[in-house]
């Protein structure tokens, strides 16, 4: 059980561009079909990955196993944690936009989160900036996240390593 409720460290930072365009692509979807329903799969989703990494996404899944590997691109591996902190903010976004649709039947609301989550999985899909990353790394500077944390991260090169050992 305990394997089941961790997250990958290191990340293949191709695959989480790919998982960024998918939840780009549902959720341009979601506004422009004006489709609601596709928020609760982007939601779980999300928790999904907070929680097990891709393990019980589809969307992890399907890039994980498939997409990835028949693409061709070299792995680039980024820490974990700092992806792991952006997948949170995702699930705190579009649960935020199932409450205010489903909870309070504000659509245009939901929808306005939803843009929002938009603008950053397309910065992270498209042009490789997570600002949940960034985001993560701030929190580090002031002293929020512990250094525990900030050592793991920053020791990714023997992650990779014990990885490729196994």
């Amino acid at each position: 059980m305990r394997d089941l409720f961790r997250f990958p460290n290191p990340v293949n930072e191709v695959s989480a561009r790919l998982v960024a365009t998918g939840v780009v692509i549902m959720a341009v979807a979601t506004i422009a079909l004006d489709q609601a329903w596709i928020l609760v799969p982007l939601c779980y989703g999300f928790w999904a990955r907070v929680l097990t990494g891709p393990t019980l996404s589809p969307l992890g899944q399907l890039v994980t196993r498939v997409l990835t590997p028949r693409l061709g691109f070299r792995a680039k591996f980024v820490p974990g944690p700092p992806k792991r902190f952006a997948q949170g903010i995702g699930a705190a976004f579009t649960t935020t936009a199932v409450v205010l649709h489903f909870g309070f039947g504000l659509t245009t609301a939901a929808y306005v989160v939803l843009a929002l989550l938009v603008v950053a999985a397309s910065l992270e899909a498209f042009a490789g900036v997570c600002l949940g990353c960034k985001i993560f790394a701030v929190l580090q500077r002031i002293g929020v996240i512990p250094e525990s944390v900030c050592v793991e991260c920053a020791n990714v090169g023997a992650r990779i390593a014990e990885t490729s050992a196994t």
